[in-house]
């Protein structure tokens, strides 16, 4: 469906080129004819009168608009105008036509004829394309604002502003900007006297014709130069050649972790409607995030899912259907998964998928339908004789680690028998909730991306573990690591087929693999990658930041741009290293800031204070430098971390 306030720019005799408009109707009209017919031919238009009774005006339109769309090389079997004359074909005429446009007129009187011939319920089976023209857009919405137009509407009492329409969209619009910009109604001006003050509970959008909103598949997108006005004000939106989403985005948590307001802002600048919710009072938000944030709600535990689900159904009624719920954290995975299955929003995991990508378990099956190698391992709820009889086969040492869970946490390395029944007898009531895992050697590796609905990565990465996360953890070691200036082949294709076998679509994912260090039996040589865990978030911490360094780029903005367009916007520059280098509260080291910086200057790109609730991975107190030699990486390492 295209809404227009006219398809063709002031003085043209031809649907304009501006924006795409053309091509995209040539496409998607003969996209129309072929599923009717089952091959290509020749469209049948249906034209639907806003004068019905006036039989002069409607030939006059039928006339011209004929010769718009010939005069736009799109040549036609029929064009027949829909008005009182032949009324009685109404669902004959929509039954046959490929192409319904809605004229331009008198909404009001359009808006009667509509609701005589019962129009909504005849567009119930079109498989066709539809065309609003000024009066005939307005009249697509559910609630259709109808301002005053004629002398006297303006100041009649009983003038009905609001009119049930065709309810095939929520967009009101206000066509024909620069006609109708200045215009005035019975001395009052149609925007600061009619159009403002009516905006205080509701959005309308204008602009150019020429300019367009285009609906396709449930997801709306506004084309051109274009204003909103809402709150009694108005603001531009979208500049010519560029588009505008008509989207909803409830981001969760967006607070934490504090660099997260990067893709609350990247989304609010793709004209995404960004609806916060936390536990956070308004005022503690930081400036950069209340200023990414189109509104905000504030609960006061984000795991009572009754508090969420009433913030999300705050939002749906105050904006209407919500597009997106995403947090980018793994901790409000199956929350996010949730609400997104209770307000059937159809962009992210849902209920039926979490188990594939939460448990570790689930993960084993997913893997081997993309043929991916993975460690060997059994449930703990197996009972320790199983247990024991699958370690005969793996060998010691094993891994023990929560079948759902997020990073190192809950993780044991069990060296023998001993520490096998030890870790039994310490966990015995809820041992049933871990995996065991036969341990592997090797260099921990992600890979790291952004994919659009169509499973296709927009952005991939690489970052590299020397030490893994669980030994920091576990002896409160310096963590150092970095992102790869490029993905290596391997891991590449190993990555894009994790993404099919999981299904993962629409998502910034962190996938983790070994890169084993020898030749094993069953998993690959050395060299080769094993899969370790899927996570379906950007990887945790500092490493967009580090991303954004080593590639020159934003990958906030890439993620909304994913969002709002489903694809990549944001370009590239030169690629090369970051590494992340950390020190730990309590210990002594050789060297001080200053030397540091002394030593590595400019290629410092950030250092700062690690959040507490980070520290156990990342350190206290961290560097990033931006390296363009490999063989740089480990003397940095070396430097910030060495003691005295």
């Amino acid at each position: 469906m295209y809404l227009t306030g006219s398809p063709t720019r002031y003085g043209e005799d031809h649907f304009t080129e501006d924006n795409g408009f053309l091509a995209d109707v040539k496409a998607e009209l003969a996209a129309a004819v072929r599923r009717s017919c089952g091959k290509p031919g020749l469209p049948r238009v249906l034209l639907v009168s806003a004068a019905p009774d006036d039989r002069g005006f409607t030939e006059s339109v039928l006339k011209g608009i004929s010769a718009c769309i010939h005069a736009s090389g799109i040549p036609t079997e029929e064009i027949v105008m829909l008005d009182r004359r032949n009324a009685f074909r109404a669902r004959e005429l929509v039954r046959r036509a490929h192409w319904i446009v809605l004229c331009g007129g008198h909404v009001p009187t359009q808006n009667r004829f509509l609701h005589e011939l019962d129009f909504k319920d005849l567009l119930k089976t079109f498989d066709g394309m539809v065309m609003g023209c000024s009066a005939g857009s307005m009249n697509c919405a559910e609630n259709v604002y109808s301002h005053p137009e004629m002398p006297g509407e303006a100041v009649d009492p009983s003038y009905r502003r609001w009119l049930k329409g065709l309810g095939l969209t929520d967009i009101n619009l206000i066509p024909h900007l620069e006609q109708v910009r200045y215009a005035s109604v019975d001395g009052l001006r149609l925007f600061e006297d009619i159009a403002f003050p009516d905006s205080w509970n509701h959005r309308f959008y204008t602009f150019r014709d020429g300019g367009y909103v285009k609906i396709k598949d449930g997801r709306s997108e506004l084309r051109g130069e274009a204003f909103e006005i809402t709150r009694g004000a108005m603001r531009h939106i979208s500049e010519e050649n560029k588009s505008y989403p008509f989207m909803n985005l409830i981001f969760i948590s967006p607070h934490f972790p504090a660099t997260y307001w990067h893709f609350c802002a990247g989304a609010k600048a793709d004209g995404v409607n960004v609806l916060g919710i936390a536990d956070t009072p308004y005022e503690n938000l930081s400036w950069e995030l209340r200023q990414s944030l189109t509104d905000y709600y504030q609960v006061n535990n984000l795991e009572n899912y009754e508090e969420m689900y009433r913030a999300v159904a705050w939002f749906a009624h105050k904006y209407g259907k919500i597009d997106w719920i995403e947090s980018n954290n793994e901790y409000w995975l199956q929350q996010d998964a949730r609400l997104r299955t209770d307000f059937n929003v159809a962009s992210g995991i849902r209920n039926d998928q979490i188990a594939s990508i939460r448990n570790k378990s689930e993960m084993k099956k997913y893997y081997a339908l993309g043929g991916i190698p993975t460690a060997r391992q059994i449930k703990a709820s197996e009972g320790p004789a199983k247990v024991k009889a699958f370690v005969r086969k793996t060998g010691y040492p094993v891994i023990a680690k929560p079948d759902s869970g997020m990073g190192a946490s809950g993780t044991t390395k069990i060296h023998d028998a001993g520490e096998l029944e030890a870790w039994f007898a310490a966990h015995p009531d809820n041992y049933r909730y871990y995996v065991i895992e036969e341990f592997l050697t090797g260099l921990l590796v992600s890979y790291d991306a952004i994919y659009n609905s169509r499973m296709e990565p927009v952005f991939e990465n690489n970052s590299v573990f020397p030490t893994p996360i669980m030994e920091i953890v576990h002896d409160n070691l310096d963590t150092c690591y970095y992102t790869n200036k490029t993905v290596p082949k391997k891991l590449s294709e190993i990555g894009r087929r994790t993404v099919k076998a999981f299904n993962i679509k629409s998502r910034f994912v962190h996938l983790e693999y070994f890169q084993l260090d020898r030749d094993r039996e069953g998993l690959g040589r050395k060299g080769d990658y094993v899969g370790l865990e899927v996570n379906m978030r950007p990887p945790g911490g500092y490493t967009p930041d580090m991303m954004n360094y080593a590639h020159q780029t934003d990958v906030f903005q890439i993620w909304a741009d994913m969002v709002a367009f489903d694809e990549a916007r944001k370009p590239l520059g030169e690629d090369a290293y970051c590494a992340y280098a950390a020190r730990r509260d309590g210990k002594a080291y050789k060297h001080s800031d200053t030397e540091i910086r002394e030593r590595y200057g400019s290629a410092i790109c950030f250092q700062g204070r690690v959040p507490d609730a980070l520290a156990d991975d990342l350190g206290n107190f961290c560097y990033m430098a931006r390296l363009k030699e490999k063989k740089d990486i480990q003397p940095f390492f070396d430097f910030v971390t060495k003691l005295q």
